[in-house]
């Protein structure tokens, strides 16, 4: 090799070094164009939210007694409850409800808010109900009446009280006189002999015979209704004295 071609060798080579450098060189400068500290510092984390948890003991009292409230709190910068107001992030405070209460607590912190509750139930004695007064109590109840004013019975075809009829008819005077307010229905019932007019009438005559001995026992006529059903309203349908005896009765009910 001449030394003319030699130097030229060396200088073909030279370039060609000086090319792959310029080269990695731009691509390294490329790669990092960005200075990582004109970006300042990482944002900060966010705040942790607040936790906070309220108990009472004991959850249920009667009234006039005091129950311990118990609260705790993490991240939190205030504490309320209402009813009470702002207090310790933690604590402990005695209270007494006048009524069943929900004690609703809430937590505020730079994470958030949060709220608990708890509820205390407040028994409270029920005063004892007066007894009634009024045409209501002057009432009475229907089967305290069914009780107290009891049919009477009657032999076949007659209208004459008999002997047994006598303690009824007071036990029903005594009665309708501590209830001045109820009247009465007295319904005249006969068993199924005889024609429907002649029953008609001695039904009748049954619960007249059943009022005129209230009124005589004081109790006053304008309190009693009488009606008869003759043979139409069968208590029994058997043939036979014990049903027949069923039916013929005066009946006592409450004139609504």
């Amino acid at each position: 090799m001449s030394a003319r071609q030699s130097k030229t060798s060396k200088t073909l080579v030279m370039a060609a070094t000086f090319i792959a450098l310029a080269a990695l060189t731009g691509c390294h400068k490329k790669a990092s164009g960005v200075d990582p500290n004109a970006l300042g510092p990482a944002p900060a984390a966010p705040a942790a939210p607040p936790t906070a948890t309220i108990t009472a003991d004991p959850l249920a009292i009667d009234l006039g007694q005091s129950v311990v409230l118990n609260w705790r709190s993490q991240n939190a910068t205030s504490i309320s409850i209402e009813g009470i107001g702002d207090v310790n992030l933690n604590g402990t405070q005695t209270v007494s409800p006048s009524g069943s209460t929900n004690f609703h607590l809430i937590a505020k912190g730079d994470g958030g808010t949060t709220d608990a509750n708890v509820r205390v139930t407040v028994r409270v004695p029920v005063a004892p109900t007066a007894p009634a007064s009024g045409p209501a109590a002057d009432m009475g109840s229907e089967a305290a009446f069914h009780q107290n004013v009891q049919d009477i019975f009657f032999d076949y075809d007659s209208y004459d009280l008999r002997p047994d009829a006598s303690t009824s008819v007071t036990q029903a005077a005594t009665y309708l006189a501590a209830h001045p307010a109820i009247k009465v229905v007295i319904g005249g019932y006969c068993d199924d002999r005889g024609s429907a007019e002649y029953n008609l009438a001695l039904g009748e005559n049954r619960a007249n015979a059943a009022k005129s001995a209230l009124v005589a026992a004081g109790v006053n006529a304008s309190r009693l209704r009488v009606i008869s059903y003759g043979k139409e309203k069968q208590f029994c349908t058997e043939e036979d004295e014990s049903c027949w005896q069923q039916n013929r009765r005066a009946q006592f009910s409450l004139d609504r």
